[in-house]
């Protein structure tokens, strides 16, 4: 193996590690990018590693640069490999090209480039500081750890995740009204999951009236989590002070618009990158209709009801090659935790941005 590929091999590995540590377990999600570091020496060796752990603390390349000086670690001619192009800016914290200069790392080798106009541009000063640096380096792995991150940045708006949970004839409740829950009680968990992943809940005031949801985030044993999404409720109607998702189990935001563009535009402001949204149909339908819907994720319970309120509301469609047809990218069976419940299939799926009032023959 020749010395050059000694050295890829070794920073690929870097790597490959750097990204486990941005990936670190408890990390607030947002509003910052996930960004892990590894320090190695001329000879391949590791010397320290870090990784950011949330706005307003050290970011991945300081943070390994101080455990290395807590070791007594000389870094001076190191390669750092990064995650994530460091920063070029002045935040909370200092500019990451510059705290790289100040050690005398002679090489830096990142992932993914930053694609945030007020902090990219560290690569260059780095160059024009004479140290050489390399970009790509499992690029493509980077942007998926900071996949909605990275859209948010590029979108000038939050990434908006749909749940919705239907009989198989797609029906959400009852014609009666029974029954809040369609799905059992495996989906449920599974759906506080993946709240768990954004920043935030939205909903229209109709839920609100009609359910009187928490909208927070629980455990297995319904206890909240410590950290919980931001709950924002759109709509003209008037939220009654005694509502559930008024209280101080989290913060709240109420958005007084129908317009779905308005709010992602009020709630990027605020420095929120993921929705999850959980209205009723008639605000699933304005969010597809608008073309603002990135993720559909859909919990399919295995009976039928003939009848009652369907999960989205008219979309227009009159014909079968006007069917608005999303990506599926992953079905999941998920079983029963509760005897006697049967079995859900989860099904997710990708837009790629396309509005309902869009799509046609031949468009897919």
């Amino acid at each position: 193996m020749t010395a050059q590929e000694q050295r890829r091999e070794a920073e690929t590995a870097a790597m490959r590690r750097a990204l486990a540590l941005a990936a670190t377990p408890g990390v607030p999600l947002g509003p910052n990018p996930r960004v892990g570091c590894v320090l190695l020496s001329p000879a391949g060796d590791v010397l320290a590693e870090g990784f950011h752990r949330g706005a307003g603390t050290a970011h991945a390349e300081a943070d390994a640069l101080a455990r290395a000086a807590a070791a007594g670690v000389d870094v001076r001619g190191a390669t750092a490999v990064v995650t994530l192009e460091p920063c070029n800016h002045t935040g909370r914290t200092g500019p990451c090209a510059q705290v790289l200069l100040g050690a005398g790392v002679a090489r830096v080798v990142h992932a993914q480039s930053d694609p945030n106009p007020v902090a990219a541009g560290g690569a260059s000063t780095l160059r024009a500081a004479g140290v050489e640096v390399e970009s790509g380096l499992l690029a493509e792995e980077s942007r998926l750890l900071n996949e909605v991150w990275t859209f948010a940045v590029e979108h000038g708006r939050p990434f908006v995740t749909w749940k919705l949970a239907a009989t198989l004839d797609g029906r959400s409740a009852a014609p009666d009204g029974t029954s809040r829950w369609v799905s059992g009680t495996a989906s449920r968990l599974d759906t506080h999951r993946l709240r768990a992943l954004a920043d935030t809940m939205l909903v229209g005031t109709g839920t609100i009236l009609d359910d009187d949801p928490l909208l927070t985030v629980r455990d297995s044993d319904a206890n909240p989590l410590p950290h919980q999404p931001l709950r924002a409720v759109m709509g003209l109607r008037e939220v009654p002070a005694t509502a559930r998702v008024l209280n101080g189990d989290a913060e709240t935001v109420l958005l007084r618009t129908r317009d779905p563009r308005e709010a992602l535009d009020r709630l990027f402001a605020l420095d929120r990158q993921h929705v999850f949204l959980e209205g009723g149909p008639t605000l699933a339908g304005a969010f597809l209709r608008a073309g603002l819907v990135d993720e559909i994720v859909c919990y399919t319970a295995p009976f039928l009801l003939g009848g009652g309120r369907s999960a989205v509301a008219d979309l227009g469609i009159g014909t079968i090659t006007d069917a608005y047809r999303p990506r599926v990218v992953d079905v999941a069976v998920l079983e029963p935790v509760v005897a006697g419940e049967t079995p859900d299939v989860r099904f997710t799926l990708r837009t790629d941005g396309v509005p309902v009032a869009v799509t046609r023959e031949g468009d897919h």
